[in-house]
């Protein structure tokens, strides 16, 4: 059964006026999925400052409209072929501010094939400020907003796998592994992200962060047991790191430990109520070991908190269905 638009509007309405302050907000994972393009590389933009969150708070990042704005216009550049590490070094290389001025004006930047340019008036510059010179066909459009270039497809850029290992070589900085790995991911090559994650924790020592990226890697692959104790690595680092305990109650619910997932994300809503992603995980529990009144409070509460989130309309259907 297909919502109406008055049956939305009445779910949302109906729920605490106090949810107004982050209604709309996406968190990481609503952005991937809005987006369509990896976890990891929403992560990867937050870390290089090419994607400013709204506010931050216990491990969690909320994205407004305008952040939204951005991550479009960088799924579009990540969708011409551009690898993540790729992505940066072309636009730090393009704009005399570096990547903090590309991210400032996306909607400048042209696309043509593999290259990419900023326009300035009717002029296009190349990496270095040099002028463009009759290269550009004159159809192209924007990677968003106004017409300015044509995106043509092309075959993302591989990652191989030997690019984890360094034989004689320096080990690569922090930052490097961890865009490595993002880039290995956004490629499908779980195994040696892995890998790269591995190394950095070896190198650098326990981190609540990486263990957390980890272990959303593990559970990818299909190896639940040891994201379980990847999760519970990063909580015993960091007993504040919500996504870290959200990911933990959804790794224990898919191996049958239904009430401690529930614990999890119980104590995930306690210290943050209106964590939107907890409800919804919390919702699918419930509703599999039976108790529907308690799902329809967190859809609702969900729905309320996170109306244009991808996995809102199949909450309202659900709602719906339930009369």
């Amino acid at each position: 059964m297909t919502p109406t638009q008055r049956q939305f509007d009445a779910i949302i309405d109906g729920d605490s006026a106090a949810l107004a302050g982050v209604r709309g907000h996406h968190t990481v994972a609503m952005m991937a999925g809005v987006l369509d393009v990896p976890v990891t590389a929403i992560r990867h933009w937050v870390r290089g400052g090419l994607l400013q969150p709204t506010h931050h708070h216990a491990g969690i990042d909320w994205f407004d409209f305008s952040g939204l704005v951005v991550g479009r216009r960088l799924a579009s550049l990540l969708r011409t072929g551009f690898g993540l590490r790729e992505l940066d070094r072309r636009l730090t290389a393009l704009h005399p501010q570096g990547a903090a001025g590309a991210a400032r004006d996306l909607e400048r930047i042209v696309v043509d094939g593999r290259r990419l340019s900023l326009r300035s008036g009717s002029t296009l510059l190349s990496a270095g400020g040099q002028r463009q010179l009759g290269f550009y066909t004159p159809d192209l459009t924007a990677v968003e907003g106004p017409p300015v270039a044509v995106i043509p497809w092309s075959a993302p850029v591989e990652v191989a796998a030997s690019d984890v290992f360094f034989d004689g070589e320096a080990a690569p900085a922090e930052s490097e592994l961890l865009a490595m790995a993002a880039d290995l991911e956004a490629a499908g090559d779980l195994e040696p992200a892995t890998e790269a994650l591995r190394a950095l924790l070896q190198a650098g020592g326990p981190s609540a962060g990486v263990s957390f990226m980890l272990a959303e890697l593990l559970y990818r692959f299909g190896d639940l047991t040891a994201s379980r104790e990847r999760y519970y690595g990063a909580i015993e680092i960091d007993p504040d790191h919500l996504e870290a305990r959200t990911g933990l109650g959804c790794v224990l619910a898919e191996l049958g430990d239904h009430e401690l997932a529930e614990a999890a994300l119980d104590g995930v809503l306690r210290q943050q109520p209106d964590y939107a992603d907890a409800h919804w995980h919390l919702a699918g529990i419930l509703d599999s070991v039976g108790r529907r009144l308690d799902a329809t409070r967190h859809l609702r509460t969900f729905v309320a908190l996170a109306p244009d989130s991808p996995w809102a309309r199949t909450a309202i259907e659900r709602l719906a269905d339930r009369g």
